[in-house]
């Protein structure tokens, strides 16, 4: 009986099993491909942080650096290597505040300079002996001790004078007879500088002045005592250095960047802290011709009159420029906004319409500096918004994810290399194009052999380049095209020449690229007769930096590499008879 009901219970329990087997896997082939189908998906999908694109998961989450919300790679992907794109949350985050570029009144800005109190080099003098003796007395004992022109500082005992004194006497008698004898001994006395009242004194007294008394022929202080009483003086040898210190020179440094906006005639005023509320204003008269290339500043005087002695040199001062420019309005951009200073800057603009948001890496050529803003030469236009806050946030983010920065500026410098040129194209005659024609097919053998890593025959190659210049005759152009041809062929001759001169291969290929740009850039800008070039690029020449080299075909054969790298690089652009300088390039990379 318990055994027909066990094996009851295990038919009941054999039944209620599968059926839940079958609810669970009953449609199993259908779902388990939807199943994989979903976990490949999710396994191709990316997700990276906006903030740190590093960061690579193949699942949503949080960023392991920030914990910002992931996304999916697609989202964040940009083939402008110049723009970096953000999501809304990572520039609340960074703190990303912008400004837009306007105009604004540059015409008046105020320089603040540093500097000291010097005595004025010309109101300066020494003292010295006319004649050759001993010192019996000095009426002058320190230095710094105030003296006034007509005063007697020293006595000197001088064997010379007292025979010249004799010598004078015994003319005197026989002056009828010899009156050119009596004007010699005389005229030797002056020139002791004896006045003629004390030559006409010894005369008439017929003694011997044995001690001759120095005065001074300068008011001023004493800089440097340098004899003592019973010191034994050659004629024209000092006794005391004088300085003038009614009249001061107040010497300011000026950085080079800030020299344009000084002149001779410019007001200064300045202050000292050891004068506190006096404030001195006088013009600039001088301004140092010369660098000093440690500091990179240049000097600048005015005189000040001192006449109450409150000035004493080496006191600091404070001054102050209001210097003037020549336009009323400039465009002007916020110093927080510019990263890495200098005259090729850079900042980050952040693009219109984007749905996205983007901004963009810009080269800009900054000009002086005005209040807490500088001019802008070059780059921005007006009313484009530029990041004032969080600038170094979008660089760092974008040298992570390989993109133009300031430490990875090549991205960009190669493309401004070869685009922001002029066009001469429509003016250059039919003759000087194809005379270029020759000088690129000589560059172009020169190529060949690189690739080869032919080093006597790349020497050869470059020689015979130079050569074809001096078939191109620069008469064919004129005005600023003949003065660009100029710089272009200094500069293919002289990588020319180095290539010639080098026996290393690494080192012709190093000035093989500074070599291509120069004839890439000449071809764009004067155009080419009935050939086709190919501008080629290698991101991996240069260590990592990048370079371009010409090519007749658009297979990819690297001329830095050789066969060690052959097929790396890319064809940039197409240069022909339709070319133009707002042509726009091609794409794609062998490697």
């Amino acid at each position: 009986m318990k055994t027909k009901q066990l094996i009851t219970y295990t038919f009941i329990a054999l039944i209620i099993g599968l059926g839940f087997g079958w609810l669970i896997f009953g449609n199993s082939p259908k779902d388990s491909s939807t199943h994989k189908n979903s976990l490949e998906s999710k396994k191709e999908e990316i997700w990276t942080c906006s903030m740190h694109p590093q960061i690579r998961q193949p699942e949503p989450g949080d960023c392991p650096i920030c914990g910002m919300d992931l996304i999916p790679l697609e989202a964040n992907s940009n083939s402008n290597p110049l723009v970096f794109e953000m999501t809304e949350e990572a520039i609340k985050i960074a703190n990303i505040q912008t400004t837009i570029v306007g105009l604004g009144n540059s015409n008046s800005k105020e320089i603040k300079l540093s500097g000291k109190i010097k005595a004025d080099e010309t109101n300066s003098a020494s003292i010295v002996s006319h004649i050759s003796g001993r010192i019996e007395k000095l009426f002058i004992s320190y230095t710094g001790e105030r003296v006034n022109k007509g005063q007697k500082i020293a006595s000197i005992y001088s064997p010379k004078l007292i025979t010249a004194q004799k010598e004078l006497l015994e003319a005197y008698k026989v002056k009828d007879i010899n009156p050119k004898l009596y004007e010699a001994t005389a005229s030797k006395l002056k020139f002791w500088k004896l006045s003629e009242e004390q030559i006409q004194a010894i005369i008439s007294s017929e003694k011997i002045i044995e001690s001759f008394n120095i005065y001074a022929s300068y008011s001023g202080v004493v800089l440097n005592k340098k004899v003592s009483v019973g010191d034994y003086l050659k004629e024209g040898e000092i006794l005391f250095d004088i300085q003038n210190l009614n009249q001061l020179w107040a010497v300011f440094d000026v950085y080079e960047t800030e020299l344009s906006n000084i002149k001779k005639g410019t007001e200064i005023s300045f202050s000292t802290p050891a004068i506190p509320g006096k404030t001195f204003t006088s013009t600039i008269n001088f301004v140092d011709p010369i660098i000093n290339p440690t500091t990179r500043t240049a000097s600048i005087r005015t005189s000040i009159t001192n006449q109450s002695n409150l000035l004493k040199p080496e006191m600091f001062l404070e001054g102050k420029i209001n210097a003037n420019n020549n336009s009323s309005e400039s465009l002007l951009v916020p110093k927080s906004s510019v990263l890495w200073t200098g005259e090729k800057s850079v900042v980050y603009v952040k693009l219109p319409e984007s749905k996205i948001p983007s901004f963009e890496f810009r080269e800009v050529l900054i000009g002086e500096s005005v209040g807490e803003n500088y001019l802008v030469k070059k780059g921005i236009s007006n009313g484009e918004q530029v990041v004032t806050n969080g600038a170094f946030v979008i660089d760092a983010s974008a040298q992570l994810n390989n993109q133009s920065s300031m430490m990875n500026r090549n991205l960009v410098s190669n493309n401004i290399i070869l685009n922001d040129l002029p066009d001469y194209t429509n003016s250059t005659s039919s003759q000087f194009k194809t005379q270029l024609n020759k000088m690129t097919d000589a560059y172009i053998l020169l190529k060949d052999v690189l690739i080869e890593g032919n080093t006597t025959k790349a020497s050869e190659k470059a020689s015979s380049l130079i050569n074809t210049l001096t078939k191109v005759d620069m008469k064919l152009l004129k005005g600023e095209a003949h003065i660009y041809w100029m710089e272009k062929l200094n500069e293919i001759k002289i990588s020319s020449n180095q290539i010639v001169k080098s026996k290393e291969i690494k080192e012709q290929r190093e000035v093989f690229s500074k070599l291509s740009e120069s004839i890439i850039s000449t071809l764009k800008t004067f155009g080419v007769e009935k050939n086709t070039f190919y501008v080629q690029y290698c991101p991996m020449a240069e260590n990592d930096k990048g370079a371009y080299w010409l090519s007749k075909e658009s297979t990819i054969k690297n001329p830095y590499f050789g066969e060690e790298m052959l097929t790396c690089g890319t064809v940039k652009e197409k240069i022909d008879n339709n070319y133009r300088n707002n042509h726009s390039p091609m794409s794609g990379h062998n490697h």
